[in-house]
């Protein structure tokens, strides 16, 4: 069970700085609800969220419908897996959407996060903006080269945000961002060049983030992850993450 007690405002921060962290085009707000639109893949840059756990009427669902019609975009939700929303999941089966990509929303503290690193060890350089070879990474082998360029391309814009690098021979091996906002920090585009696993690089970028986070006043991180990435979650539990919730994202099958 997790030792983490969030309020319905923190869980309402949480979600904000979430769709500011990926930088959408376009942002609105409608019933409780933000609606973030943009092209490419990055799932959570273009799915309508709740900020509430509260019932949903079926009315609401019409107006965010309506609102990525008109836009000429798929109708997406990002749902956490709170009981609230029984009624309306079993609306969308009824509308032909279906769930995937089940995450995990994972939340810990930058000092935690800071002892992650192997004793001694060298933490990641941290710098304001990306350089080429932070970019680089996200295409490199083993990563999805058009998934990772519209990473890239929502983190580099995001206002605020840190990049994490750990450098070896010209290269950046291993790379993470953090975003800063709404009482949080939260770490994102997590990458280790796929030669280099096993060698506690993530690690390093980890405990480099959170001194970042340290130094700007923030001790509460959050952060998402694959609910199947097990390295991953092996990660984060030994950073001290717990998760809070799960979500999926739902999307409408019969779309033109």
């Amino acid at each position: 069970m997790s030792t983490f007690h969030l309020s319905a405002t923190e869980i309402e921060a949480i979600e904000r700085a979430t769709i500011a962290a990926v930088s959408p085009d376009v942002t609105e707000e409608i019933d409780g609800w933000l609606l973030p639109f943009a092209s490419g893949t990055v799932k959570r840059a273009k799915s309508a969220v709740p900020l509430h756990r509260d019932a949903v009427e079926a009315a609401t669902l019409d107006r965010i419908e309506d609102r990525y019609d008109s836009r000429q975009a798929a109708p997406a939700l990002r749902l956490a897996d709170a009981p609230c929303f029984d009624s309306l999941r079993a609306e969308l089966e009824r509308r032909h959407y279906m769930a995937d990509s089940p995450t995990c929303v994972q939340i810990g503290s930058a000092q935690h996060m800071r002892q992650v690193a192997a004793p001694g060890g060298a933490l990641a350089d941290v710098d304001p903006a990306p350089d080429n070879a932070w970019a680089a990474l996200f295409l490199g082998e083993g990563f999805d080269p058009v998934d990772g360029a519209h990473r890239v391309r929502m983190l580099s814009r995001a206002k605020g945000t840190l990049y994490a690098s750990v450098r070896e021979g010209g290269l950046t091996v291993a790379a993470g961002a953090m975003a800063f906002g709404h009482g949080w920090a939260s770490v994102h585009g997590m990458r280790t060049d796929q030669a280099q696993r096993g060698r506690g690089l993530a690690g390093r970028v980890l405990a480099g983030l959170a001194q970042a986070a340290s130094e700007r006043g923030f001790e509460r991180v959050f952060l998402q992850v694959d609910a199947g990435n097990d390295a991953a979650l092996s990660l984060y539990r030994r950073a001290g993450f717990e998760t809070q919730w799960k979500y999926s994202y739902w999307q409408r099958q019969q779309w033109p």
